[in-house]
């Protein structure tokens, strides 16, 4: 066993889940589940004593959803990795997970190795998606074959985008960039044409999964 095991907790509402997961990563050599939590409050109250690494945690959940603690844990324990583990995978799911910062977004249809394989990308900084989300973002990034290549958004549409990143409404946008809700309609329509989206929400998943914003 190596000497410092990854240090690993589970956040989910659903006993059976829980008691699930834990048994996914029984016998793993170089994780330890070191804590186990039914909401957001409580794996906050947890993470203080515990010290996880990593927390895979469900997205929807009483008290307290997994945004609201991600954004919590985010402020109060910044080097803590958290891989959303859900059944949804809905744009706008997504695109608030990327937005809060998650190191992962992965369905509970994920094979055992795939969440052991997670856990160790998160510790080490990188990020990882279920594959049918990467495949969703992929279409949406790339040009059809033979067409021109994806335009970029503009300075002010990349302002735009960082503003519906934070939740902004369209006269909320137009306030904070001196311009008229008409002006910022036209933005959105060239901004969902640029990154080949149909909503805001998908826009902000895109440029996100881009880097963009």
């Amino acid at each position: 066993m190596p000497d410092h095991p990854l240090r690993l907790m589970i956040v989910d509402d659903h006993p059976v889940v829980r008691d699930g997961l834990r048994g996914m990563f029984d016998g793993v050599p170089d994780i330890t589940v070191v804590a186990a939590a039914a909401d957001g409050r409580e794996a906050l109250a947890l993470a203080r004593s515990a010290r996880p690494g990593v927390v895979l945690m469900d997205l929807r959940m009483p008290v307290l959803d997994g945004v609201g603690t991600i954004e919590r844990l985010a402020a109060d324990h910044p080097e803590i990795r958290v891989i959303i583990l859900t059944t949804y995978d809905d744009d706008a799911d997504v695109s608030r997970a990327l937005a809060a910062g998650v190191s992962g977004y992965l369905l509970k249809d994920a094979p055992r190795e795939e969440l052991h394989a997670a856990v160790r990308t998160a510790a080490a900084g990188g990020r990882v998606l279920a594959p049918k989300i990467t495949t969703r973002l992929a279409a949406r990034l790339m040009p059809a074959p033979g067409g021109p290549p994806a335009a970029a958004p503009s300075p002010r549409e990349l302002e735009v985008l960082r503003l519906l990143a934070c939740g902004a409404a369209n006269k909320e946008v137009a306030r904070a960039l001196l311009i008229s809700e008409t002006t910022v309609k036209t933005h959105l329509k060239h901004i969902f044409a640029k990154l080949g989206v149909d909503s805001r929400t998908a826009a902000v998943a895109v440029a996100l999964e881009r880097r963009l914003i």
